[in-house]
């Protein structure tokens, strides 16, 4: 009995040392699956909105097909909840279209089309609670706010306005919006405008559907700059901006409407003499690294960001894998960025370095016919 009861000892202590084993071994982290959406410029063979299945464990994209049939969706947004697709119409008599997802094949129901309040509108944003959605005009100088309903559609226009102005070049002979950004909070949005070369700041009262522009409205950089698209830090204490005609980014300190620029930084190589414009800006999720779309030199600029002061250093320049990237987008999981290449007809894809950042290609690739914007959404 004495050997039965140290065996039985023996057990429940090799048990017990087994169990706390697997408890200190880190579970594996399940792979996740998206649905990509990517717009499109429909003047040639493509016929609207896009969808491909994402697999962040290897980045694999497969085709979902055509998932709406829509007139040049050149942008889309998801809602925070995704549960909704919102597309810009870049038409003369410019729209904004709502849809409803469906997690199961990716297809997009539609729920309204509102007029975007202007011509060729270029960019819809939702806000971080979900409840406004704004869509800037690009060959108006117009910008609407819609209250997104609970069913996911949007309300006529609750705000209009209008940037008035004259341009510092001949170049751009009137204003231009181009890009708009919350704050995380939805009480400020930033907004670009590339014909005036201004930034303007925004106050927004979510619940009593209210925007306010500040005084003074805006902030000017350079002349001739275009700055086009905006990106926040994590903190909202930087905002960083594009600029489409000189390759070059724009850092400000911000502190709610209050706006100064800190530094500018080219996008491209020294020396380099390429004609170029920039197109899109991205921002990781711990605001450590700034990606920049480069069209004409056909890469994207890879900066390192100094958390304390919240400036730029440009570390590379990765060849973007086809022409003209138009628009990029990190993919939920930040392991991943992919680039709609405008003139190649293709979506490329890039592994991110998680410590530094850079870029290296995978042989991951779709093709689109002129893509537009990328988003994405959660998948059953």
């Amino acid at each position: 009995m004495g050997r039965s009861l140290a065996r039985q000892i023996n057990y429940g202590t090799l048990l017990t040392c087994l169990v706390a084993a697997v408890a200190t071994v880190p579970l594996p982290a399940f792979a996740k699956s998206y649905i990509l959406y990517a717009g499109s410029y429909t003047s040639g063979t493509s016929k609207g909105i896009y969808a491909w299945r994402f697999e962040d464990s290897n980045g694999s994209l497969s085709s979902l097909g055509l998932a709406a049939e829509t007139s040049q969706p050149a942008h889309v947004w998801v809602s925070p909840n995704g549960k909704f697709l919102y597309a810009v119409n870049w038409e003369t008599n410019g729209g904004v279209s709502a849809f409803r997802i469906n997690p199961e094949n990716g297809q997009l129901s539609l729920l309204n089309k509102v007029s975007s309040q202007g011509a060729l509108p270029n960019q819809v944003v939702l806000d971080p609670s979900g409840r406004i959605a704004i869509a800037v005009n690009y060959a108006s100088g117009t910008m609407a706010a819609y209250k997104v309903m609970p069913d996911g559609s949007l309300s006529d226009a609750f705000y209009i306005d209008k940037h008035t102005g004259t341009p510092l070049t001949p170049k751009q002979p009137y204003a231009k919006i181009h890009g708009v950004v919350f704050t995380k909070d939805s009480r400020y949005m930033y907004v670009a405008d590339l014909g005036l070369d201004r930034v303007y700041a925004y106050k927004v009262d979510i619940a009593n559907s209210t925007i306010t522009s500040a005084d003074p409205a805006y902030v000017s950089v350079h002349a001739g700059s275009g700055p086009r698209r905006l990106q926040l830090s994590p903190n909202d204490k930087f905002l960083y901006v594009c600029h489409e005609t000189d390759s070059e980014v724009s850092v400000f300190a911000v502190n709610g409407v209050n706006i100064k620029e800190i530094q500018t930084i080219s996008t491209l190589p020294a020396g380099v003499t390429v004609q170029n414009t920039t197109a899109e800006i991205m921002l990781d999720r711990a605001g450590r690294h700034l990606y920049v779309s480069n069209r004409g030199h056909d890469s994207i600029a890879v900066f390192n960001i100094d958390p304390a002061n919240g400036e730029l250093t440009l570390v590379a320049n990765i060849p973007a894998g086809g022409r003209t990237p138009r628009n990029i987008r990190l993919d939920p999981s930040g392991k991943y960025l992919l680039s709609a290449n405008e003139d190649s007809g293709t979506i490329t894809e890039l592994k991110v370095d998680g410590q530094t950042g850079l870029l290296n290609p995978t042989p991951v690739s779709v093709e689109i016919n002129h893509p537009g914007g990328l988003y994405f959404a959660p998948s059953n």
